[in-house]
């Protein structure tokens, strides 16, 4: 007690000063409306810019769990895409389970949100492990699509994880199409730059320009992967003089140093097709 006597002693023109200050500023604001309008004014611009701040913070925070949302609206909207469905030829039809059939005809690929939680870039051979296994539904040779582009395919399957083999690998190969005139060539990665792939086979014949869209191929051995999907733009054209063909080098459309999230991609009618194609008569 003595203490806070002593301080108040010690203080107390200060005090005094700023409890004679309050009173002047109540009294000055209550009875003058001009006075009254600027102080309000400026209150509300401290406490706008306090809130915003605090949002800021408070959204930052939020920041994983807002990513997550979207990722998980982004696989339903790829699922509700009508690429994603097939209809067969109905000229002479017999009676489906109307569990196998929706409003736009029967799915053929359906999509999963998954985490990246490791993946490199720099090395020959590039591999990504994603945080979704067996349990959750991954199986081999599901394609892996990214938010701006393909991925790769799953390789390899554990309960909880599954890993990847990134088109950034020697070892990958992809069907892919111009989106003038649906020439189809071979996409590979030379091992060199991460943001390029190389696309072979294309015959001379295609009116090619730099900038040039290049997508997942309509007919492709690459089953998993649906048609139509963005790989990347033409940087470069690259005829051979030895053969009728030309080697395009392709931007990819995924950037694999920033990838986050991805969409597995599961063909529900590929067994039956690879059924029936290996019952073909060979010569």
């Amino acid at each position: 007690m003595r203490n806070i006597f002593l301080f108040i002693r010690r203080f107390f023109n200060l005090i005094l000063f700023l409890v004679l200050q309050g009173t002047a500023i109540y009294i000055l604001t209550n009875y003058n409306k001009t006075h009254q309008a600027v102080l309000g004014a400026v209150a509300n611009e401290v406490t706008g810019s306090i809130s915003t701040k605090y949002n800021n913070i408070e959204y930052y925070f939020h920041l994983k769990k807002t990513n997550d949302s979207l990722v998980k609206e982004n696989a339903r909207l790829h699922n509700m895409q009508p690429s994603s469905f097939e209809s067969a030829d109905t000229t002479n039809t017999i009676k489906v389970d109307s569990l196998l059939k929706d409003t736009m005809g029967t799915r053929k690929f359906l999509f999963m949100e998954a985490k990246v939680v490791n993946s490199s870039v720099s090395q020959e051979n590039n591999y990504i492990t994603l945080h979704r296994g067996a349990k959750q539904g991954v199986k081999t040779d599901m394609a892996v699509i990214g938010p701006d582009g393909i991925v790769g395919k799953v390789i390899l399957v554990s309960d909880n994880y599954s890993r990847v083999m990134s088109l950034l690998n020697r070892k990958s190969k992809v069907n892919a199409m111009l989106k003038k005139g649906f020439y189809t060539g071979d996409l590979e990665w030379d091992g060199k730059d991460p943001s390029y792939l190389t696309l072979s086979s294309i015959s001379k014949s295609a009116k090619v320009q730099k900038g040039d869209t290049v997508l997942t191929s309509n007919v492709s051995q690459e089953l998993s992967f649906p048609p139509g999907l963005m790989v990347g733009t033409i940087a470069e054209i690259i005829p051979d003089p030895g053969s009728s063909f030309l080697t395009l080098k392709i931007r990819s459309a995924t950037n694999f140093y920033s990838l986050q999230y991805v969409y597995l991609t599961e063909n529900l009618q590929w067994q039956e097709q690879k059924e029936l194609e290996a019952k073909t008569p060979k010569d």
